[in-house]
């Protein structure tokens, strides 16, 4: 069974105000991914961990548990393996009603744009100033769009090293097995991707550069963007530059960069 959780105690029933839409099913865990992470995924399956796994998410199903994302292998399904060129690394995902939606830090259109997301965007408007392509934060009270779905299917690999939690339980499901295919994911990144750029925000997400070949591949670490640490030192996060990084080391490496502002309404120069 799985070890121990790291993370609160779920709660039994769900809230009566979530949408039984939103709450992951277990027929998830078979949604079809890229072909090229097909083997990777049927093995996690058939390990014990991944065993361990289905048998924990099948008894909180069964107890009325309702669980995010609905979709949890959603980031395998936009992001080819062959076409990787960044990958970002969350914790697990967001345990409001509606806000996650598979991809590590982003949420679906029209939701409100939590904390951690919201210093990601304005970093990147930052990083891109004095006139960003778009504007990510309007003004006038509109609600910004937080999808990074065309940032996936660009590839960027936005991965949680948890894929699911429980609604108002942050980190329920850490410890149940996740964290194995996680693991795998990024040797394969490591292993077999073209040469792609790694930006680990977070002593959480760097414990993952153990083993990187940073002769094929390039790192870019700093705090996490949560308010909590966006700011502190000694490798803040506002500031870090990574977007621009990330792109000139691309283009560098021959490799095509990444409009991070891809879906957003362009501002006319």
């Amino acid at each position: 069974m799985p070890s121990p959780r790291r993370g609160p105690v779920p709660r039994d029933p769900p809230s009566s105000d979530l949408f039984p839409e939103e709450c992951f099913t277990l027929a998830a865990l078979d949604d079809p991914v890229s072909p090229d992470w097909a083997s990777l995924v049927a093995a996690f399956w058939n390990s014990p961990d991944g065993a361990a796994l289905r048998r924990a998410l099948a008894n909180r199903v069964d107890a009325g548990a309702c669980i995010f994302p609905p979709h949890p292998l959603r980031a395998l399904t936009l992001t080819p393996l062959r076409e990787v060129r960044a990958v970002v690394i969350g914790q697990d995902p967001y345990h409001g009603p509606g806000q996650a939606e598979g991809l590590a830090f982003s949420v679906p259109t029209g939701m409100r744009l939590p904390p951690s997301l919201r210093n990601l965007f304005k970093e990147l408007e930052r990083d891109h100033a004095p006139q960003p392509p778009a504007p990510l934060l309007p003004s006038g009270g509109a609600v910004p769009n937080g999808s990074l779905v065309p940032w996936a299917a660009q590839g960027v690999l936005l991965l949680n090293a948890v894929w699911t939690v429980e609604s108002g339980a942050p980190a329920a499901h850490a410890g149940w097995g996740w964290e194995a295919l996680t693991r795998a994911v990024l040797q394969a990144v490591a292993d077999a991707a073209p040469p792609s750029v790694f930006m680990l925000w977070g002593a959480h997400a760097q414990a993952s550069q153990a083993g990187l070949d940073t002769r094929r591949h390039r790192v870019l670490t700093a705090n996490h963007p949560s308010p909590l640490s966006a700011l502190r030192g000694p490798a803040p996060f506002i500031g870090c530059g990574h977007f621009r990084q990330c792109n000139a080391w691309l283009t560098e490496a021959g490799r095509q960069p990444i409009d991070w502002f891809a879906g957003r309404q362009k501002t006319v120069a």
